[in-house]
């Protein structure tokens, strides 16, 4: 029997700092690391990992590598997102890593849902027309074979990273971006808009190439993870889940992706803590078939802080502020 562990994890801006900045890196994983190691993940998906430059070298993912060392990911090939060069980007990559095989990966950024376009409001200057709502990262998909001793037993593992509901910039609408003071309650609410728009462009891809897959293969098994940004009821959720209660058709059945976070008791169930109150937005979804070999799920959440409480600095908690989440399967 193979058992398999998967997991999510937002690092929250996993990077080096600058000499003598605090958190340093190093502060950062004597904290992480043990969160890694108690993860005992086979396959993990990362969020919000940055990339490092070395003199005459692509920019990689080398912070990543340190924290990893020393786990059971030591080593691991490092699946992510990159920029059109064979380097990583310079923030928020997605990272799949993995010892299994990754038969075959790719990434989208508007290749199944074209870009919106929208003619802004309370731009200043005015848009003379609509302009491209273009998404910050793009959705990462790899193959991985699953059992070495009956090759060919793929898993498609799709990670994403959803736009926040931080309120996009609209020009001569913010005064001041680092503390987020907006000029009008109408641009703050534009912005809001906008983000709302790049997450479901976001989640609509998803989706879409879910039903890709499943068109080539309907007993495909797919797990979709990330930082979704957004709560089991939200639409973004609802939207890549394709619930029958949702599209009134039961012929979609098969094509359902269920929340594994449904199997955690309700007052342990958040990833999240904002304002005094637990939220789960990062998320495991499978399609039904990968149900029979699901065994129970994990999120490590008991030392979370409360991120938005005044002072609440990353000197005080290096940690990230997102809990990771793990599932296990046994499969036959």
């Amino acid at each position: 029997m193979t058992q398999i562990r998967i997991a999510t994890f937002n690092l929250e801006n996993f990077d080096e700092t600058a000499a003598g900045a605090r958190p340093s890196l190093a502060e950062r994983i004597t904290l992480m690391k043990p969160q890694i190691t108690r993860l005992r993940a086979d396959i993990a998906c990362f969020q919000e990992v940055h990339g490092q430059e070395r003199p005459g070298q692509p920019r990689a993912l080398l912070a990543l590598k340190e924290l990893l060392a020393g786990t059971n990911l030591d080593g691991a090939p490092l699946v992510s997102t990159k920029p059109g060069s064979d380097a990583v980007f310079d923030v928020r990559n997605l990272v799949i890593a993995t010892h299994l095989p990754v038969i075959k990966q790719q990434q989208l950024k508007n290749d199944l849902v074209a870009e919106p376009r929208y003619q802004r409001l309370t731009a200043a200057p005015p848009d003379p027309g609509p302009v491209p709502i273009g998404i910050e990262r793009p959705i990462l998909h790899a193959q991985i074979d699953i059992d070495h001793a009956a090759p060919g037993r793929l898993l498609h593992v799709i990670t994403v990273h959803l736009k926040s509901k931080i309120p996009s910039d609209i020009p001569g609408q913010v005064i001041d971006p680092q503390k987020g003071i907006w000029r009008s309650a109408d641009g703050w609410a534009e912005g809001s808009f906008l983000s709302s728009m790049k997450r479901m462009s976001q989640a609509l891809e998803v989706r879409r190439l879910i039903d890709q897959i499943l068109d080539d293969d309907p007993d495909a098994r797919i797990v979709v993870a990330g930082d979704f940004n957004a709560e089991p009821e939200e639409v973004p959720v609802l939207a890549i889940c394709g619930n029958v209660e949702d599209n009134n058709n039961g012929d979609l059945a098969t094509r359902v992706l269920v929340p594994l976070e449904h199997t955690i008791p309700n007052e342990a169930r958040y990833t999240l803590f904002h304002h005094g109150r637990g939220q789960m937005i990062d998320h495991m979804l499978v399609t039904r078939n990968l149900l029979a070999h699901y065994r129970g799920s994990e999120i490590h959440n008991e030392i979370l802080h409360d991120d938005s409480i005044a002072f609440a600095t990353d000197i005080k908690y290096p940690e990230s502020d997102h809990a990771p989440v793990v599932a296990t399967f046994d499969f036959d």
